[in-house]
C-alpha cells in the first residue's frame, strides 16, 4: 500500500470515529443549557457518551458511515489521485472502519468495498493559504434527506430575490425538518450558482470551524440570526423539544445567471464528522 494510500484510510478512519473537538464542544454546551429532566438533556447525553466510546474503540460514531466526500487541494491531483481515494475507502470498508453503505440504484444490490463510479466522491479544488490538504466530511443518509433548494423567488413563502428571502428560505428547511436528520444540526448554506455546485458549495461550507467569523460582515450576521431563530422554535434534538435545535449555521455563496437564484442548504446531523490531512 502506497504511503499516501494509507493515509487517506487513516483520515477516513480517524473521521468516522472520532467528533471534531468543536463539535463535541458545541453538543456540551448544549447540554448545559437545556433543563435538567428534560428529554433534550437526556438525547444530548446519550449523545455526547456514544461520542466518547466510539472514540476510545475506534469504532464509527454511527451506523450510517455516510457518503464519502473528499475536496482535495489541486496541487496534490498527482500525489493523490483518484485511484488513491478508491483504494483508501476500499481498504477501510475492508476493515470495518466503513459500514457497507453503497447500493446499486437499480439493481438494489450492496457494493461491499463502497467503490464504484461517483462512490466515493472527489473534487479537486483551487489551492488555499498554507499547506496543501485534503478534506474529508462524512455525511448520513439521514440529513442528507432533510437537505433542501429553493429557487427564488419563492410565492409560497413570500420570499424575493434578496437576503431576506435567503432567510425565509433557510427556516422553511429547518421547520420541514423538524427532528428528522438527527437533530441538533449544522446547515451548509450557499446562495446562488447551479444547482449542482449549489449543493457542492453548502457541503463546503460544513468544513468551517465552528468559532470562524464569516468574512462577509452581511453574512456573518445573516449566521447569527439564523441560528438564533432556529433556536427558538423549540424543536430540539430529536424533534422532542427544546433550546437546541441547530449547533451551527454557515452561508457561502457563487455566481449565478440572471434567470436563476438558488438557496441551497445542506443539512448536517449531529455527528459532523469532518477530518482533514494535510500533506
Amino acid at each position: 500500500m502506497k504511503p499516501v494510500v494509507k493515509q487517506i484510510a487513516e483520515l477516513v478512519h480517524t473521521t468516522s470515529s472520532s467528533l471534531p473537538p468543536d463539535a463535541e464542544t458545541a453538543i456540551r454546551k448544549a447540554l448545559r443549557r437545556e433543563t435538567r429532566g428534560s428529554s433534550a438533556r437526556m438525547v444530548l447525553d446519550t449523545i455526547l457518551k456514544n461520542v466518547v466510546l466510539a472514540r476510545a474503540a475506534g469504532t464509527p460514531v454511527c451506523q450510517d458511515t455516510g457518503t464519502l466526500t473528499f475536496f482535495v487541494d489541486e496541487r496534490l491531483r498527482r500525489k493523490a489521485p483518484r485511484a488513491a481515494f478508491n483504494e483508501a475507502v476500499a481498504y477501510a470498508s475492508g476493515q470495518g472502519w466503513l459500514r457497507r453503505n453503497t447500493i446499486d440504484a437499480i439493481g438494489g444490490g450492496s457494493i461491499d468495498s463502497n467503490v464504484c463510479p461517483g462512490s466515493p466522491v472527489v473534487h479537486y479544488v483551487p489551492a488555499g493559504d498554507g499547506e496543501p490538504c485534503i478534506r474529508l466530511i462524512m455525511k448520513g443518509g439521514g440529513s442528507e434527506n432533510m437537505s433542501r433548494q429553493f429557487s427564488l423567488p419563492d410565492a409560497t413563502l413570500g420570499a424575493g430575490r434578496d437576503l431576506e428571502g435567503v432567510r425565509k428560505c433557510v427556516l422553511s428547511a429547518v421547520q420541514q425538518a423538524q427532528g428528522f436528520g438527527c437533530a441538533p444540526g449544522f446547515l451548509g448554506v450557499c446562495i446562488g450558482g447551479d444547482r449542482a455546485g449549489g449543493f457542492e458549495e453548502a457541503k463546503r461550507q460544513l468544513l468551517r470551524a465552528l468559532d470562524d467569523v464569516n468574512p462577509d460582515p452581511r453574512l456573518a450576521r445573516l449566521e447569527k440570526r439564523l441560528l438564533a431563530e432556529a433556536n427558538s422554535l423549540g424543536i430540539g434534538p430529536m424533534g422532542l423539544g427544546g433550546k437546541t435545535t441547530l449547533l451551527a449555521v454557515k452561508i457561502g455563496s457563487r455566481p449565478r445567471l440572471p434567470a436563476s437564484f438558488f438557496v441551497t442548504v445542506a443539512y448536517m446531523c449531529w455527528a459532523a464528522r469532518r477530518g482533514v490531512l494535510r500533506i
